[in-house]
This record gives C-alpha cells, sequence and structure tokens, in this order.
C-alpha cells in the first residue's frame, strides 16, 4: 500500500503527516508527504518558501517534482528543516515548489499521483486554519493553506481534507470550527507519538508539538508564539476529522481567489488584497528588525531569570504550559539558542519538561 498526503501548511504539517500517515495506514505502508519547505524564520533566515534551486541533492521523482533526502542542502543564505526531516523520518519527503502558484502545484501532484498511484491522497492541517475565510483576527498563515487547497481541489485524483487538532495552531477557535469539522476518523493516543518523539526535540513547530501533546494526553492552557496566544489543550486536541474539499473551498475565500495563478508572488498579491497580509509580509518585517540585531550568545544566567519572571507571569494568566519557541521568541532569541535554551531549562528543571511542552506548575 502506499498513501500520499499533502502538508497543508509546511514543515510541522508534515511531521504531523508522518504520524497520522503511520496511525491510519500502518507502519509497513510506503508513505509520502508532499510538503512546502518553509520554515518560516526559526530555521530559514530568508522570508517565503524555497523552491528546487535553493537546494542542491535534490532526488528527481517524476519532472517537475523533487524527493528532499538526507544528503540534500539548502543553499546559504537559506536554511530548511527538510534535509534533518529526511534523516529522522521513514516517509519520501516530496517538495512542493509553489512558485507557479496553485496551478503548478496541481501540476506537481497530478504527476506525482501518476507516478505512484497511491491507495489514498490526504490533505491534511493541523489546526483547521485551512477553513478559514480569510478575515479572522487570529489568522497569521492563509497563503500557504490556501494554495495547497485550491491546488488539490484541482487535482485529476480525489483528495480529502483532514483537520486535526482543532483550534492547536491558535488561529480559529476550535468551538468555531466544531460545525464544520466532519466524522472523527482518528483519535490519536500516546502510542502514536512515538514514532516521531525524536523530531519533536528539534523541530520548532508548535501546532504539532501541541497535537503531540494531547495526543500524551497534556491538559491545560498553552501559549505560543511571540504573540503570547492561549490555546486549551482538550480531549478535542487529538482528533483528527474529514472535511469536504468543497466545504473548505467555500469558506477559503483566498484559495478561490488563487486557484488559477501561475506565479506565487500573483497568489501572495491575491491573498494580500483579501486578507489584507500575507505571512510573507511577516516574514519580511520580521527578518528586516532581526537584520539589525547583533548576535550574541546565550547568558545562561539571564537567560534562567527572564524565563523565571516569564513563568511568574504566566502562571497569573492561567497558563499551564508553553513551547520552547515562545520562550525563545519571548527571550528574543533565533536559530541555535532555541535549542541551546531548552537544553539550559531541561537541564536545570527536567521535572517541568512535559515533552513535547513546557510545564509551569502553580505556586
Amino acid at each position: 500500500m502506499t498513501w500520499l498526503i499533502v502538508a497543508a501548511g509546511g514543515g510541522g504539517d508534515a511531521v504531523a503527516a508522518s504520524m497520522v500517515g503511520r496511525a491510519l495506514y500502518g507502519g509497513g505502508a510506503r508513505g509520502v508527504v508532499l510538503t512546502y519547505a518553509w520554515d518560516r524564520l526559526l530555521v530559514d533566515p530568508v522570508p517565503g518558501p524555497r523552491g528546487p534551486g535553493d537546494f542542491r541533492g535534490l532526488r528527481e521523482m517524476v519532472p517537475g517534482v523533487h524527493a528532499v533526502t538526507a544528503e540534500s542542502v539548502a543553499i546559504a543564505p537559506a536554511g530548511s528543516a527538510l534535509p534533518r526531516l529526511a534523516r529522522d523520518l521513514p516517509e519520501t519527503l516530496a517538495l512542493i515548489d509553489p512558485h507557479h502558484g496553485a496551478l503548478g502545484i496541481a501540476r506537481q501532484l497530478d504527476r506525482l499521483i501518476r507516478h505512484l498511484e497511491p491507495d489514498s491522497v490526504d490533505l491534511l492541517d493541523v489546526g483547521g486554519d485551512i477553513l478559514a475565510r480569510g478575515d479572522e483576527p487570529a489568522l497569521r498563515s492563509p497563503l500557504a493553506d490556501a494554495l495547497t487547497l485550491a491546488a488539490c481541489s484541482q487535482a485529476g485524483a480525489p483528495a480529502r481534507l483532514l483537520v486535526a487538532g482543532p483550534g492547536l495552531d491558535g488561529e480559529l477557535d476550535a468551538g468555531e470550527l466544531r460545525g464544520l469539522l466532519g466524522r472523527n476518523v482518528l483519535t490519536l493516543a500516546p502510542g502514536h507519538v512515538e514514532a516521531i518523539a525524536h523530531v519533536l526535540e528539534w523541530h520548532p513547530s508548535e501546532a504539532t508539538a501541541l497535537l503531540a501533546a494531547t495526543a500524551r494526553e497534556l491538559r491545560g492552557l498553552c501559549e505560543i508564539r511571540g504573540a503570547g496566544l492561549p490555546v486549551p489543550l482538550t480531549d478535542e486536541g487529538p482528533t483528527v476529522h474529514e472535511v469536504g474539499l468543497g466545504t473548505a473551498l467555500e469558506r477559503n475565500r483566498p484559495a478561490r481567489a488563487i486557484a488559477a495563478t501561475t506565479t506565487l508572488a500573483e497568489a501572495e498579491r491575491l491573498t494580500r488584497d483579501i486578507c489584507g497580509f500575507s505571512e510573507i509580509d511577516g516574514e519580511r518585517e520580521k527578518a528586516a528588525r532581526l537584520g539589525t540585531r547583533p548576535a550574541r550568545a546565550l547568558d545562561p544566567a539571564a537567560a534562567l531569570a527572564r524565563v523565571a519572571d516569564y513563568e511568574h507571569r504566566a502562571r497569573a494568566r492561567g497558563v499551564s504550559h508553553t513551547t520552547f519557541r515562545r520562550l525563545a521568541e519571548v527571550l528574543g532569541l533565533c536559530g541555535a539558542q532555541r535549542e541551546q535554551l531548552r537544553d539550559l531549562l531541561i537541564a536545570g528543571h527536567p521535572e517541568q519538561y512535559a515533552a513535547p511542552l513546557w510545564h509551569i506548575p502553580p505556586r
């Protein structure tokens, strides 16, 4: 058996696709994940997604579709977590090239389907922001989801949309999503997480970390991202629901608007017209700010003091957990410093490591 999952929003959805694919179809099946190389600024200092020309050592699967392998390397100054994921996951990671718009992704998908002849084709989104209209106040990443949704709706073979962890990305509230979700096809359990547990030790995705945390039966209130969005960890967290592609496309205005696009710039412009922004806009602004900061070494004593101060204030807000990405952004850290901070905290207070989250105990 061969399964193909399109990771709707980037690297974190690719990790979730590995976990969900094995849970649904079994560890003995051949899995292929079609995913962006779009790691935001946590891994890649260059705004926007990467294309095949940004890598060395890709393997061509079919004309126009390349696999990222363990030997692949992102060409500086770009960066990508996909080569490391290719080393850590057994699935084949096929690279989405969004630079030819939604029609270009649809062509890639068609060629891959003809080549693989998969038994199933799924589009997976963690959190459910793929069901956004485009005007939601907390929406942060409409473009990536809109492109994959528009492409899958035009593919030659039928695909189903799976939403994992409703509300866990902090963009759409789980209550708002509840009436849109179809049948529950899977509820993730602790055993499903073990296959990707080693990846979550280093991968910066927050939504997938929360998906794994809820599958491991962690409950409470988790604060994520630099903005400190509060996300409840509930029994809905580990669920995976089927949603009709037509339902998603009817709601997602950017996806409908960009369906015929042939360039990423055109898709971004149309998304900006509807939403007022694209996630690449935010990346450009943040990259410009970070570019003016001098690089500095992590000061362990100062970092621990600032984390303790953050925990005190977060505790007062009722927060029980947070992500290492959130802590890194509170401290203004980036890149390798996030992993350094994580190692420092776990070494000093191992009892607070509720893998893959950081626990803030009540006083």
